[in-house]
């Protein structure tokens, strides 16, 4: 896998989001986002399924900080990177909203998930621009962190990739989850995350659109990169 879940185990943060929670079915203002409360809520969430809520809500917020740090980074000499921009402030907020509510929803503290030390953040209803940025209470959570920003930062073909490699993290990740969900008949779980999931898409197909506009043939879709090969063909390719 181009990044091993044992190091995108991002179990701090949402948590910092995450047990912080936003207000009730805030994702689904404006008819934009996802609305909780079109779901019934589960009886007796498994314990499984709070894990896979802290781990999804990190990476969403990993996903937000290591776009908007990048886009900072670029604009700074010159050079917008608007797909990071576009791609936090439109969606990834939306994203950790939506783990916020169902973390509400379900009352969960971080007594509640397997392997969440403390909470970064200790205070409610903290949005995701107010959150401490790059900062995470899970050594490889701060690991992963470190290591994607730095390598965005080598050209903005290489913080494209890293997109890229987000973007098929969270896929994997989801598709996981969602089954996990299925058979623990959490069906308010369950589309939370298909529409995690239909975001990771969209947000994998621009990186992939401004990719070849940088004149990269096959977009996100590579092999030799050392963190980024595709060694096992787990990248969707369109058909031509």
């Amino acid at each position: 896998m181009v990044v091993k879940k044992s190091i995108v185990t991002i179990l701090s943060i949402l948590i910092a989001g995450i047990v912080v929670g936003c207000g009730g079915s805030s994702a689904g203002n404006g008819g934009k986002g996802f609305d909780l409360d079109n779901y019934e809520k589960t009886e007796n969430l498994a314990q499984d399924v709070k894990d896979s809520l802290a781990y999804m809500g990190n990476e969403e917020r990993l996903a937000y900080d290591v776009y908007m740090n990048l886009y900072d980074y670029y604009q700074k000499s010159g050079v917008e990177i608007k797909q990071f921009y576009n791609i936090s402030t439109r969606s990834e907020v939306k994203h950790i909203a939506t783990v916020q509510d169902l973390v509400k929803r379900y009352n969960l503290k971080v007594t509640d998930f397997t392997d969440v030390n403390e909470s970064v953040v200790n205070s409610n209803n903290m949005s995701a621009e107010n959150m401490p940025s790059g900062v995470y209470d899970i050594a490889k959570i701060q690991e992963l962190y470190d290591t994607l920003y730095a390598l965005g930062q080598n050209s903005q073909e290489s913080a494209l990739k890293v997109g890229c490699m987000v973007e098929v993290t969270d896929i994997n990740d989801l598709d996981e989850y969602i089954k996990q969900a299925q058979d623990s008949n959490a069906s308010d779980v369950e589309e939370a995350f298909n529409f995690l999931r239909n975001g990771s898409y969209n947000h994998y197909w621009a990186f992939d659109s401004a990719l070849k506009n940088l004149g990269v043939t096959d977009g996100c879709y590579y092999e030799g990169d050392e963190l980024l090969t595709n060694k096992e063909g787990i990248y969707p390719k369109r058909e031509k």
